[in-house]
């Protein structure tokens, strides 16, 4: 077990947004979804594109570079890369999909708390 840490305050973040934070010197995503939260790594396993500039829809975000998709839930890949064709799959074969390390969230006094 890690140690919680302060990643931001309840009630800063919209519904149904997401945001960079750095929490110990890590880029995590935090996304709120309805009244509870998500914490993951920022940067996409595939090249690192910056998850928090992407999309959320539920607990599923799209990296803005390729379209990968990842749960936050629990950090699966959803979809890994989008497209089809020769190029997506040359590219998956020489970036194999790679779900996305997740951290565990809690509410407390009003504190986002992220598990490091």
């Amino acid at each position: 077990m890690g140690t919680f840490i302060e990643a931001g305050r309840h009630g800063e973040l919209p519904q149904g947004a997401m945001k960079a934070v750095a929490v110990e010197g890590r880029e995590i995503l935090i996304a709120r979804v309805g009244d509870s939260y998500y914490a993951a790594d920022n940067r996409c396993p595939h090249l690192g594109g910056a998850l928090s500039q992407g999309t959320l829809e539920g607990t599923v975000v799209t990296c803005p570079r390729h379209g990968s998709q990842f749960n936050l839930r629990d950090g699966k890949v959803v979809r890994w890369l989008k497209g089809a064709g020769l190029v997506s799959k040359v590219s998956k074969a020489l970036k194999p999909p790679r779900p996305i390390t997740t951290y565990n969230v809690k509410v407390e006094n009003d504190k986002i708390m992220v598990e490091l």
